[in-house]
This record gives structure tokens, sequence and C-alpha cells, in this order.
């Protein structure tokens, strides 16, 4: 099995979402009621996950820092 890239985990999320926000996120059956996703927590790591892709595509740039250290956490 093959890692996935951060962009392919984006496209899963975001099919996820779609599938809770056409389907709903909690279905019936045999009598018991079952949450398939938790929408927020799903929207949550789509957040983390885009905010890490646009890190690891970010082409630097010119940062100016007068007066203080930079540190980079």
């Amino acid at each position: 099995m093959a890692i996935k890239t951060t962009a392919e985990w984006i496209e899963e999320y975001e099919t996820a979402i779609s599938n809770i926000l056409s389907r709903g996120q909690d279905m019936t059956l045999n009598g018991k009621r079952q949450t398939l996703a938790n929408l927020a927590s799903l929207q949550s790591e789509l957040k983390r996950l885009k905010a890490q892709y646009r890190a690891e595509t970010q082409t630097g740039g010119l940062s100016i820092n007068i007066g203080t250290h930079r540190r980079d956490y």
C-alpha cells in the first residue's frame, strides 16, 4: 500500500465532507443508530491538511525581520 500525499488526503477529506453534506452523518440499521463520521472533526483535519500542504508547497520568499531574532516553530 502506497503512502498518500497531503494532496491526496485533502481530496479524501473533501469527498468525506461532501458525502456527509449530501447523505448525512448518521444512519439507523436494525433499530440501532450509528454515526458514520463527525463533520466538525473532518473539517478541522481538512483545515490542518491544507495548512500543511501550503507549507510543503511554499516557494519561500523574502522575510524581513528587524530588531529581533527570528524563530521558526
